[in-house]
């Protein structure tokens, strides 16, 4: 038994004239009329509705009867601009198809068609005849590329980007003493498999049956690898800091485990003449690594150190349509890389990962004495988080 969820926020002239006064974008394209006579305008049509839903961000509009170019209002004619027919072409092309309303509306004389496309929890979403996966790069919708589309999947769940298969690697780069020690954590060493057999179990390693051979993971790699960097050279933090109009720059790698070891190290080391809160440093360190997006190979994690602030900055958004207040609000949210917490949560005897995800309530309270504002930035656009911390000048 089905159910319609009634809406009540219809689009009214005020937001209309709102609307028009933006430039086109991510979530917002101006068409001079639909051509559905034909199936290459019913196709480019259903293009632009996915290009827009897929695109990072909240609701998105088409909105027909504006020239593009120069906005010029043009208009509709209300009796063709039929609903059930563009319903029809959604759920017809579109693979899982998209939630969208249709409406006519009353403008400087003439009528406008507008349609609201809806936030959604299933992207990504697809052409269903050619199978292509559409985005919007600023005002123009485009193919989009694999780690976007990676990283789509990601977030509703159909994929975990920590147990992709690195081809180009084999088995041997994993550290076997410290997968053991990992095992005899959990109870499964000495379980009688072998020990590809039971790597593959847990996501260290992929198996292929086309190929019948094993493949590290990302994940596997990330964890288990003693140089990861060699391989995944993302995935290293970058430390600047700058002090005494000196500049120290240096990159740290090693397995996850090692890695945010020695980020403490070298902050505690650079910090301890200060009375810096440094534990608030790390904590930021340890929520970076744990939910940084590792499909985006193009970006490391940056943390910079310096008297006028503190900034860490990292690849990946909050996840699943999170915001900064849900994350400061509840200590059970979606985490992006499930996979790797539940790993390090046995991995580290030291417990750096144990709070991170609510640990974002405990890092500003490490600076509510000194009167200064710690700020979260979740950056969908450039698919990046920063935490901006108070500089070292006002912990001297």
């Amino acid at each position: 038994m089905g159910f319609t969820l009634e809406r009540n926020d219809s689009m009214n002239p005020q937001k209309l004239k709102s609307l028009l006064g933006q430039k086109e974008g991510n979530k917002l394209d101006f068409k001079e009329c639909l051509n559905l006579n034909t199936e290459s305008g019913k196709k480019e049509f259903a293009k632009d509705v996915i290009a827009i839903v897929n695109s990072i961000g909240g609701r998105g509009y088409l909105i027909i009867g504006v020239k593009d170019k120069t906005k010029q209002i043009v208009g509709i004619d209300p009796k063709d601009f039929n609903e059930e027919q563009l319903q029809q072409i959604i759920s017809y092309r579109c693979d899982p198809p998209v939630n969208i309303r249709v409406e006519s509306v009353p403008y400087e004389d003439k009528y406008l068609g507008v349609i609201t496309i809806f936030k959604s929890f299933q992207r990504p979403h697809q052409m269903r005849q050619t199978g292509a996966f559409y985005i919007r790069r600023g005002s123009t919708t485009d193919i989009a590329r694999r780690a976007e589309i990676a990283s789509m999947f990601q977030e509703t769940g159909l994929l975990s980007n920590e147990l992709i298969p690195l081809y180009n690697l084999t088995p041997d780069i994993l550290d076997k003493e410290l997968i053991d020690s990992y095992l005899k954590k959990i109870g499964l060493y000495n379980s009688g498999q072998t020990d590809e057999m039971i790597w593959n179990h847990l996501g260290i390693l992929f198996y292929d049956s086309e190929t019948g051979k094993y493949y590290p993971t990302i994940g596997g790699t990330l964890l288990f690898c003693d140089q990861p960097q060699n391989y995944l050279p993302y995935c290293s933090v970058k430390m600047i800091i700058f002090r005494n109009e000196k500049k120290v720059t240096v990159r740290i790698g090693g397995n996850l485990i090692r890695l945010l070891h020695e980020c403490k190290d070298f902050v505690e080391e650079h910090l301890k003449d200060t009375r810096y809160p440094v534990e608030a440093i790390i904590a930021c360190i340890a929520n970076a690594v744990l939910h940084r997006d590792y499909i985006d190979i193009y970006r490391e994690t940056v943390v910079l150190i310096g008297d006028s602030k503190v900034e860490i900055s990292n690849p990946g958004t909050l996840f699943k349509g999170s915001n900064i207040h849900m994350i400061m609000r509840e200590n059970n949210h979606s985490r992006r890389n499930n996979w790797l917490y539940q790993k390090l949560l046995v991995l580290d005897e030291s417990n750096q990962f144990l709070e991170t995800g609510f640990g974002l309530r405990k890092i500003e309270k490490m600076f509510i004495d000194s009167g200064k504002k710690v700020k979260f930035l979740n950056l969908e656009k450039r698919n990046l988080f920063k935490v901006i911390l108070p500089g070292l000048r006002y912990f001297r």
